[in-house]
């Protein structure tokens, strides 16, 4: 393979696994005010699969092939002119240019250099490239979505999931009582992470569970048992809604206005400053990270297929550079 040239997953139509083959195709050159990073892990979120699969962000990226992924954690090896937070060297993590097409699983990556934050120093590439985007989602609707403050009432669905266990810890370092939903044999965990109650969801509706909430981090939707409807009867009056993957319909808007509540779409952003602020809380021990399994870059589709079977603690992660 030649220096202009790297390997990376392609995704050549939309389906399943099996549309995801690992290519040598060319190597980025950054432009000005960005950074070539060598990706040495990638993160894999629920949103790869829906993508790969022809929902999620495919309406954004537009028809195959292109090379899916956004979550890296690696070095950077070349910066663009202008850029000067960055240098070759440096280790960042990052999840550039969502949701456009950012290529992370690759071996090189380039986006404008303060998409980026350098990775926590306490853990490895492979635990931080877990981290962006679905830390960046439970940060921006914690912080900035639902203005979370000490004493609040939040309730996370999934709250053994990628997001959910950021979203967790997050709450926890903001002063909130946090209230989950998971199966049972994920409880001592959450509540090691800082969970004040827990719900196995198998065994009890968690509306018959739990009452008063200020906020619902919902990351389930109503795509699954009705779950962001059935969500507004724990609010509390004014209480908010933040619906994170299948968004609020109008009639979900709708019956949360009758009842005096509020409901919010999300979509998170790249954010580098915030990305820094994270990795700070991580190297400090307030915040831990999970990677239930890492895999080569050439079993991506087994990966994806593990992933889209559900279940995970944490997060998944390819392998791509030593």
């Amino acid at each position: 393979m030649s220096a202009s040239s790297m390997r990376a997953v392609v995704q050549h139509g939309f389906g399943g696994p099996d549309v995801l083959r690992v290519e040598e195709v060319p190597r980025p050159e950054p432009l000005p005010t960005e950074v070539l990073v060598r990706v040495h892990a990638a993160g894999i979120n629920p949103v790869d699969w829906k993508t790969r699969s022809g929902t999620g962000m495919a309406h954004v990226l537009g028809d195959p092939p292109f090379i899916p992924g956004w979550d890296v954690s690696g070095v950077v090896e070349e910066t663009g002119f202008g850029v000067t937070t960055l240098k070759p060297g440096d280790e960042v993590y990052g999840m550039p240019w969502f949701p456009r097409a950012a290529g992370g699983y690759a071996e090189y990556v380039t986006a404008p250099s303060r998409q980026f934050a350098r990775k926590p120093a306490g853990i490895g590439h492979e635990q931080a490239a877990a981290v962006p985007l679905a830390a960046l989602t439970a940060w921006q609707v914690l912080v900035d979505t639902a203005d979370v403050r000490p004493g609040r009432r939040v309730l996370i669905h999934a709250a053994a999931g990628g997001v959910g266990h950021f979203a967790v810890q997050f709450a926890k370092h903001l002063g909130a009582y946090i209230i989950g939903t998971a199966s049972s044999a994920r409880h001592d965990w959450l509540a090691g992470l800082g969970a004040d109650e827990l719900i196995d969801y198998t065994a009890v509706p968690f509306e018959d569970a739990v009452k008063d909430v200020d906020v619902v981090v919902d990351l389930v939707g109503d795509g699954h048992a009705n779950t962001s409807t059935r969500s507004l009867g724990v609010l509390r009056p004014g209480g908010l809604i933040v619906a994170v993957p299948s968004g609020v319909s109008p009639e979900l808007l709708d019956t949360a206005r009758a009842q005096g509540l509020r409901a919010s779409a999300f979509l998170v952003e790249p954010d580098g400053p915030a990305l820094a602020r994270i990795a700070r809380l991580i190297d400090a021990g307030d915040v831990t990270v999970e990677v239930e399994e890492a895999f080569p870059l050439d079993q991506v589709a087994r990966a994806h297929t593990r992933g889209e079977a559900g279940h995970t603690r944490g997060k998944l992660v390819l392998r791509v550079a030593s």
